[in-house]
């Protein structure tokens, strides 16, 4: 296979790994990142510990206007965002003229349910693909170092829905399924991208908010005798919440994501990561979109209003 052009916007835990990966197999990807990280990335490369192996790459990184003076977005075969979701909005608005002036897919790799509206606003939704990065964790460690954990799965499609006929992103994602697993990244592509960009947030829910409250990892949340029924209590809002955007999750996906989480590693939630290091949390975009709809439906979610409630005020 060819190799990709991919622009990966945003290469903390998740962008770096990602990126790694893909360099690894032969794919020229450029990042963007700013401060400390940026300029270490571009004097010492990118280096990634991924459950013991390192990964290091000498990669193109700059910050957005240097990326908006020195490229064009079809110089690109993807247009990637691993960025906190939080920084969608701002990111969308500082890239929009650079974005409107080609024709690049734009994939989203976030968190939450409402990044790929706000991308879908500056590029059209025929540019948009929804993704998620599935049983992975991953953080900057110091300036130009990620650490990544987990099976580190993609699921991606088009987005909303894709198309019955002539839709040209299936071909795309077609290449992408092929290109990603054969750099190690176990990938899969959705007719109906929605449905799992929320049983994602069913898990994100459930144990982001209350692990930066807590300070426990995944594992000691979802196995323990009090907290254990809050996590299940928080995702059964988040399936409720599901209705508002026509999802309808049900008791299976809340049992299915609940035993996933269960069973996976003992993880610090991206939450619990920021809430140590002082940075902005991501709770609008995980327990905001929750309540919010919550209050669309006309009902409540008091696990989720609690936990929010706290950190709020924490902040």
């Amino acid at each position: 296979m060819a190799a990709l052009k991919i622009l990966m916007i945003g290469a903390g835990g998740i962008g770096g790994y990602y990126a790694a990966k893909l360099a690894e197999a032969g794919h020229q990807v450029v990042l963007t990142a700013r401060g400390n990280h940026l300029q270490a990335l571009k004097a010492d490369g990118l280096t990634v510990d991924y459950e013991g192996q390192v990964l290091r790459h000498g990669l193109p990184a700059c910050d957005h206007q240097t990326l908006i003076r020195d490229y064009h977005p079809n110089d690109f075969d993807l247009v990637a965002i691993a960025l906190k979701s939080t920084a969608t909005g701002a990111v969308m608005t500082e890239l929009c003229d650079w974005l409107s002036a080609g024709s690049a897919p734009v994939l989203s790799l976030q968190n939450g349910v409402d990044n790929e509206p706000l991308i879908a606003e500056v590029v059209g939704e025929a540019r948009v693909l929804g993704g998620l990065a599935v049983r992975i964790g991953g953080h900057i460690t110091e300036p130009g170092k990620v650490f990544a954990e987990g099976v580190a799965q993609i699921v991606m499609g088009a987005w909303p829905a894709q198309q019955p006929k002539d839709d040209p992103r299936a071909d795309l994602l077609k290449v992408l399924e092929v290109a990603f697993n054969e750099a190690g990244i176990p990938t899969t592509v959705t007719e109906n991208i929605r449905y799992e960009l929320w049983r994602k947030l069913v898990i994100n829910n459930g144990v982001n908010p209350l692990s930066a409250l807590t300070h426990l990892d995944t594992r000691s949340l979802t196995h323990h005798p009090e907290f254990g029924k809050v996590v299940y209590g928080m995702m059964a809002e988040t399936v409720k919440a599901s209705e508002a955007d026509g999802v309808n999750l049900t008791r299976q996906d809340l049992d299915d994501m609940f035993e996933l989480i269960s069973n996976f590693n003992a993880i610090k939630t991206s939450m619990l990561v920021d809430k140590e290091k002082g940075r902005p949390l991501e709770l609008d975009s995980i327990a905001g979109a929750v309540l919010r709809r919550c209050a669309q439906l006309g009902v409540d979610a008091p696990y989720t209003f609690t936990v929010n409630a706290l950190l709020r005020q924490q902040q």
